[in-house]
């Protein structure tokens, strides 16, 4: 290359390193942000955030710098949140300063700040308060939301027993029972388990997870202005959201051709009903795009983190087959063999919920938890966060706080039980985070959870193919999720 032309270059990186530092001060000015590792121009903190471990590179950062710190994701300052104090503070003592939603790039194509999940200010006030009444009125009207999850647990188990023991690899037999039951309130009605568009959706949901959790999405979320310009694998992700959208709004175009007002069927129903009221209101947020993505997002998150949490369930019980044989002998004595499991068991079998809890706590779907932003300038612990800084809530360094879990790293049911055998709360139990955007659907994902533990436990026994003592328990993935390893397993009847 002749001289001329790399001194060309050269100076194009110089230029480029002075803007981004003008920018750095630009964004930082007047804030006071916490101490972190000092970030170079564009890179920020690369070399000490590993995007194939960010989770962890994080962690060991909070041993220098504390549990609040600052590091920069490419030229992007975000202040990390680690420990059940700090996030508490922020996320319930501060709730509305830090209530907003961070950037997340890898989605934001997508949702443009629309829908329930991404977006913020009023009309995140309003689809959420809609999401959560609605939600609740569907548990309460012609069938409840537990009659829901008996009857797809019912239609799980005989899956389960065509199988006759054989080995099974369990991903979509657990996410098409869970993705029914958000289905039947969203859509109105459950699909058949041999529909091939539902098992294409419920590969694309479980796809788009595991795009949202390889490391060029950690890539992808620093240099977005850059990397939108050009092809690779962020455009895999897009495409798999933009075909779920299709979907969910064919959906909506077929509730549309057979609405009636008097006799809603199901969320989208409700949604309709909330746009012909205020179709004068030019300024409402109950509009098309809104209940497009709202739909999709409960439908989206409604059927990947359950059915991830059984999954890993399923191979921790396999693991330690005696905590299976104490939860097997709590359901003999307070259900029986026959019949269905109800949600009032629950408190009468306190080891059961116990290892619910423990097995949520340490699977720890999404570790980083989804990011925050502060909504105005805020004060916190002597820093002083400028509106807009983005915030990441490490949710799995609560559930993995010391100060609150006598065995962090371990698989210990009695972290949620105290001496006499019943059941304990723990306050850093925050698998579906905590404060104004705690997930919207957790009474629905704990009903969930025991009901199809129960019935399955109830039913059968599982059978790992290789020792307890060599079942690997690594995430196949973590990233922004913990993606559980495949494996495979036999379910005998009892």
């Amino acid at each position: 290359m002749e001289v001329g032309g790399v001194f060309t270059i050269f100076l194009g990186l110089c230029l480029s390193c002075l803007l981004i530092l003008i920018a750095w001060k630009r964004r930082n000015k007047g804030g006071k942000l916490p101490p972190g590792p000092t970030p170079l121009p564009f890179v920020g903190n690369l070399w000490q955030v590993r995007i194939d471990a960010t989770f962890q590179s994080l962690m060991k950062l909070q041993k220098k710098y504390g549990s609040v710190f600052t590091v920069y994701l490419g030229p992007r300052p975000v202040v990390v949140l680690c420990g059940h104090e700090a996030v508490k503070e922020a996320l319930v003592d501060q709730a509305d300063d830090f209530s907003g939603r961070g950037e997340m790039p890898t989605l934001e194509r997508n949702f443009q700040g629309h829908g329930l999940a991404l977006s913020n200010g009023e009309r995140w006030k309003t689809l959420r308060r809609f999401s959560l009444t609605v939600l609740r009125n569907f548990g309460m009207g012609k069938r409840s939301i537990e009659e829901r999850i008996q009857e797809e647990a019912g239609y799980l188990l005989e899956e389960l027993r065509k199988t006759k023991g054989a080995p099974i690899e369990p991903t979509f037999y657990l996410s098409r029972t869970v993705s029914n039951v958000i289905s039947s309130v969203v859509f109105g009605s459950r699909f058949d388990y041999e529909d091939k568009q539902f098992l294409s959706l419920l590969r694309m949901i479980n796809e788009s997870f595991i795009e949202m959790s390889i490391p060029y999405a950690q890539l992808y979320d620093m240099y977005s202005g850059v990397l939108q310009y050009f092809p690779g694998r962020h455009n895999r992700l897009y495409y798999l959201i933009e075909d779920l959208k299709e979907f969910t709004a064919s959906r909506v175009k077929i509730n549309k051709a057979s609405f009636d007002p008097q006799n809603p069927r199901d969320f989208i129903d409700s949604f309709l009903i909330k746009m012909h009221q205020d179709k004068s209101d030019p300024h409402s947020e109950f509009n098309l795009k809104n209940l497009v993505l709202t739909t999709l997002n409960l439908f989206f998150a409604g059927t990947e983190t359950v059915s991830s949490t059984l999954r890993y369930g399923f191979l921790l019980l396999m693991k330690y087959p005696e905590v299976e044989a104490k939860i097997y002998e709590e359901i003999n004595q307070v259900i029986g063999p026959h019949r269905i499991p109800s949600v009032d068991d629950r408190v009468k079998m306190p080891y059961t919920d116990a290892v619910i809890h423990e097995i949520q706590r340490l699977t720890d779907i999404v570790p980083l938890g989804v990011p925050h932003n502060v909504i105005r300038d805020t004060h916190f612990r002597g820093y002083f966060l400028p509106k807009g800084t983005d915030v990441y809530p490490m949710i799995g360094s609560v559930l993995k706080d010391p100060k609150y879990f006598r065995y962090p790293d371990s698989f210990y049911p009695e972290h949620f039980l105290d001496e006499q055998g019943r059941f304990k709360k723990n306050e850093a139990f925050v698998v579906f985070s905590s404060g104004k955007r705690i997930c919207v659907g957790e009474a629905l994902a704990r009903m969930e959870l025991f009901l199809y533990f129960t019935s399955i436990l109830q039913n059968f026994s599982l059978r790992s193919l290789v020792p307890p003592a060599d079942i690997d328990i690594t995430p196949r993935i973590s990233g922004f999720g913990n993606i559980p390893p495949i494996y495979e397993l036999c379910f005998v009847p009892r």
